[in-house]
């Protein structure tokens, strides 16, 4: 307690609960997403591939892999929004004041870093699963869920090939947490500056609407690398 305030924990591991459950819900449109990044050949629409998904698996189609994106999101977000929001709480001044936007961008990006290289081998089976049911039967894993999809890609590939595509996740997760958590509080920051904004739902849905506009901008380059690396067999070049 200091002032005779109480000093506010950040309660990182929240982060990653979040992120599993909104996994849930948008876990169809990362699935669409994938396949649209992997298509060969002329490219349909968004629309036209979920008719296909759906006339072909059904409703559960769209949730092929979810339990491989729970175990990412477990990992990846958790490690990120831990390792940022303790870092800036131990670097905060202690006059209350927010650290410098160079700064949170800089902890954000290491935060990211780090959690896109521990959330790597549940993010490549994610893709993997996800991708699958586009794939001509023969072709296909077949994974049954994320842990025996991670016990197959290590008996059969090795075990460094769950690292594959490892330094794109790290590069679109550092991008991705730049977007999501620095600008998020500093767009924040800015509004609550003004006289127009206080804080409230408005403010906070504002920020989170702009800062996630940011970060799928920058990250949208490397997450169709990083997803075209993963799906990739051992010795394949996709073009």
């Amino acid at each position: 307690m200091a002032d005779g305030k109480p000093v506010r924990v950040s309660q990182w591991y929240f982060g990653g609960l979040a992120s599993a459950g909104a996994a849930c819900i948008t876990h169809p449109l990362d699935l669409l997403k994938v396949q649209m990044q992997t298509q060969k050949g002329k490219n349909i629409s968004m629309f036209q591939l979920t008719q296909i998904v759906l006339k072909n698996q059904g409703i559960m189609g769209l949730y092929n892999g979810i339990s491989a994106s729970l175990l990412r999101q477990l990992t990846y977000s958790t490690a990120r929004f831990g390792i940022y929001e303790v870092s800036k709480q131990q670097l905060a001044p202690k006059d209350g004041s927010a650290i410098p936007f160079y700064m949170s961008a800089f902890l954000a990006g290491l935060g990211g870093f780090a959690g896109g290289f521990v959330g790597n081998p549940a993010d490549l089976v994610n893709v993997r699963m996800q991708n699958d049911v586009k794939l001509p039967p023969e072709q296909r894993r077949n994974y049954k869920n994320a842990i025996h999809g991670l016990y197959r890609v290590a008996a059969q590939e090795g075990i460094l090939r769950l690292w594959a595509g490892a330094s794109m996740t790290c590069s679109r997760a550092a991008l991705m947490t730049i977007g999501q958590l620095s600008f998020y509080d500093q767009i924040k920051s800015i509004l609550l500056a003004s006289p127009y904004f206080g804080d409230n739902v408005i403010t906070h849905v504002t920020s989170s609407l702009s800062a996630g506009a940011i970060a799928t901008t920058l990250t949208q380059p490397v997450d169709v690398l990083k997803t075209r690396a993963m799906n990739a067999k051992p010795g394949e070049v996709t073009k």
